[in-house]
């Protein structure tokens, strides 16, 4: 819809419509940096513990199945002492150098006014001049192509966690082994269809029950490690590298299962927006690492002592009196965890809508107090299908493991690159400094990445399956939209010339505001001409309006509204928003009566375009991309509500476009 003005600041793309590129861009340093002081006292703790209930979830329930599967996966290492000790040393180094150091030192720093996600991150990526607008593109489309396989894990989550779960009911007995699938469905199910009512009644109980959690798998690894404590030289990184000598082969495949341990560092990034760098660090250095670390060699003091129990060496660690009730809390972990994961699958899908690489989504804010609690309805569904769907084909966590890891790998090699450009333009490192981080990083990212290449026939083409689609979709979106910008700015009459015209010629003006909402701003809005054209009035009052959305997480009120007259009863508005925030037309007048015109919603009218496209063959986008195209576009949310604009104040203007 041409007229409708969402413009975005970040690229010529818009999230809904139109776009400008702007002709200055704000400095790099305004585009980083945590928002207020660093929380101390009560309220880091309390931050501390909701972080550790939201963002830990998914990393938290690896040791249900992480060591399981290099012992007992599908490129499973036999179950010697040698073997143990070297998969738990690359175990820990893992932990330390993947999330100590590359995710909590380094990525964290990248925040782009305090939200991280690889969308915010790439939205950090800007040239240093024209000339650099090249390879801006280049790492623009591997933040995409990244964020588009953030929604299969997004799928494989929720599913092996719960049914991993589960299938604790497995370890003593195989009457439950008929009832392991339709008790995971049931779950996840019922996770699915809670997500309308929203995560704040249940949030404030997240953190003590991961708290439970956090303290259970460290009691039963320190349990474990008392029965045979020779394990702790595993901490030993020469085990990891004779783990290597000694078979190079078995060593590399086992990498994939090894990866597990690390698959929630992402969601780390991500949730930085939500809780902030403090409490996030301050959780995993003092109660999640430990507790991890703990269990991990916890399970290989018990395959020291019994080899047998490697098809389940989590459960296995539990005395038989506590096997029911641990199964109990490890679900309700697990249900936690896809909490956290489906929640960032709705954020990452509202932060391609406000940058420009989706249509339009209903967006439902569960929670008065919390922006970033939010339910996607479509986003939702599509989930649970999926998630449904891998668990009744695969039906076992052992095989959906096969096919967990490629996409998280493939992200975490992204983000190397991404962060590699942010360190020389944002932080204005030396190259002597970010070539051995680039060096070392890109190394360890390469090493799991190739060793996960080996699932994509076991089962790792679904994510990737669903990256590809998920990526052609935003790009097809991202260029129609630039496409269609082209054909509607040609022959753009400047508005000045427009005043200066009925300035001379005196058209019929009505009582009551007319609000033309633009992409243009300086240019004539087509629904403006097409109104004065067939109905041949003007209103006394016309507000050209607009909305802008920044590359930055949030506007804040006093920087929302700029406004000025143009004469002639004419008045141009520009709202500014950011990418986590939602825009809200008939706020923004409200909020605007005093800068330029007294405003009542029962005395305006909104004009907005509406376009028909008809794709064509010529030769700006495939034809196949261009039909898709005007399929989102009419799947789109309509512009009424997606701007809060009373449908009954609206009259809409159509126009044929070919693309």
């Amino acid at each position: 819809m041409n007229d409708v003005g969402h413009v975005d600041r970040r690229s010529p793309v818009s999230a809904n419509l139109l776009t400008r590129t702007p002709q200055v861009d704000p400095p790099l340093a305004e585009l980083s940096g945590n928002v207020g002081p660093p929380p101390t006292g009560k309220r880091l703790a309390g931050l501390s513990l909701a972080a550790l209930g939201v963002v830990y979830g998914d990393i938290g329930t690896s040791p249900l199945y992480a060591v399981r599967e290099c012992f007992f996966g599908h490129h499973g290492v036999r179950v010697t002492d040698a073997n143990i000790l070297g998969v738990l040393s690359l175990i820990f180094w893992s932990l330390i150098i993947v999330i100590s150091l590359k995710y909590l030192m380094v990525v964290m720093r990248a925040d782009n006014r305090g939200e991280g996600g690889i969308l915010a991150l790439m939205a950090l990526v800007r040239p240093e001049s024209q000339r650099r607008r090249g390879s801006r593109w280049i790492l623009i489309a591997l933040g995409l192509f990244g964020a588009a396989l953030l929604y299969g894990d997004g799928m494989i989550t929720p599913a092996i966690s719960v049914l991993s779960a589960v299938e604790g009911l497995n370890v003593t007995t195989s009457v439950f082994q008929p009832y392991v699938v339709p008790i995971t469905i049931g779950i996840l199910i019922g996770l699915f269809l809670f997500q309308r009512h929203g995560t704040a009644r249940v949030g404030s109980v997240f953190g003590p029950i991961m708290v439970l959690w956090f303290s259970c798998l460290a009691i039963l690894g320190v349990a474990g490690i008392v029965r045979e404590p020779g394990v702790l030289v595993a901490l030993n990184p020469y085990h990891a590298l004779d783990f290597f000598v000694r078979d190079h082969v078995r060593g590399f495949l086992v990498l994939g299962a090894v990866f597990l341990v690390v698959t929630g560092g992402e969601a780390l990034y991500a949730d930085m927006g939500h809780f902030g760098k403090r409490p996030i660090r301050l959780t995993w250095f003092l109660c999640v690492l430990p507790a991890l670390v703990l269990n991990y060699f916890g399970q290989g003091a018990l395959l020291l002592q019994h080899p047998e129990a490697a098809h389940n060496p989590f459960y296995r660690l539990a005395p038989g009196w506590a096997l029911y009730p641990l199964v109990l809390l490890a679900t309700v972990a697990t249900v936690i965890a896809s909490q956290a994961v489906i929640s960032g699958a709705f954020s990452l899908a509202h932060q391609a809508v406000q940058l420009g690489y989706s249509p339009r989504l209903k967006v439902v804010h569960t929670s008065s107090h919390e922006i970033g609690q939010i339910y996607i309805p479509s986003i939702n569904w599509i989930l649970m299908l999926s998630t449904v769907a891998l668990v009744l084909g695969f039906r076992e966590s052992t095989n959906l493991a096969a096919a967990y890891g490629i996409a998280v790998t493939t992200t975490m090699v992204i983000t190397t690159m991404l962060i590699s450009f942010v360190a020389r333009q944002l932080w204005h490192w030396k190259m002597w400094m970010i070539l051995p981080m680039l060096a070392f990083f890109i190394v360890v990212d390469l090493a799991f990445f190739g060793s996960n290449l080996i699932k994509v026939e076991q089962g790792g083409w679904v994510p990737l399956l669903v990256a590809a689609i998920a990526y052609t979709l935003m790009s097809t979106w991202n260029r129609g939209r630039r496409i269609l910008r082209d054909r509607l700015t040609e022959g753009l009459l400047p508005i000045d010339s427009f005043l200066s015209d009925i300035s001379t010629r005196l058209p019929h003006r009505v009582p009551g505001l007319a609000v033309f909402m633009t992409s243009n701003p300086g240019a004539t809005p087509t629904a403006l001409l097409h109104n004065l054209k067939h109905n041949k009035v003007l209103h006394e009052r016309v507000i050209l309006l607009t909305v802008i959305s920044e590359e930055i997480p949030h506007v804040g009120e006093t920087e929302r509204i700029e406004g000025r007259a143009l004469g002639e009863g004419f008045y141009e508005v520009i709202a500014h928003y950011g990418f986590m925030q939602d825009p809200d037309v008939p706020a923004v007048l409200t909020k605007g009566k005093t800068i330029y015109v007294d405003y009542d919603m029962m005395q305006t009218t909104f004009f907005l375009g509406a376009e028909t496209l008809i794709p064509s063959s010529r030769a700006s986008m495939a034809l196949w991309r261009k039909k898709l195209f005007a399929v989102m576009s009419r799947n789109a949310l309509r512009a009424t509500e997606y701007f809060h604009i009373p449908p009954n104040r609206v009259i809409e203007l159509g126009v044929q476009v070919e693309l």
